[in-house]
């Protein structure tokens, strides 16, 4: 497998990665062939840039509930 598959299935990987309430992505690789493996770099950037900012999120949505004696 090829380093540009590699990282697309690594986009792949992290776009499924919200849960079983979110439909299921695939990328058509004919899509992603003309970019570079520095931008598919900077997409998997990106992206777990975006989860990291929805657990931050969820914690501090979840502190509401936290009882403190």
């Amino acid at each position: 497998m090829s380093t540009k598959q590699e990282l697309i299935n690594d986009i792949e990987t992290l776009l499924n990665g919200y849960g079983d309430d979110v439909p299921v992505t695939e990328i058509n690789p004919a899509l992603l062939e003309f970019m570079d493996e520095a931008t598919l770099k900077t997409i998997i950037g990106s992206l777990l840039k975006q989860k990291e900012s929805v657990n931050e999120d969820a914690v501090e949505w979840l502190e509401q509930f936290k009882k403190y004696d």
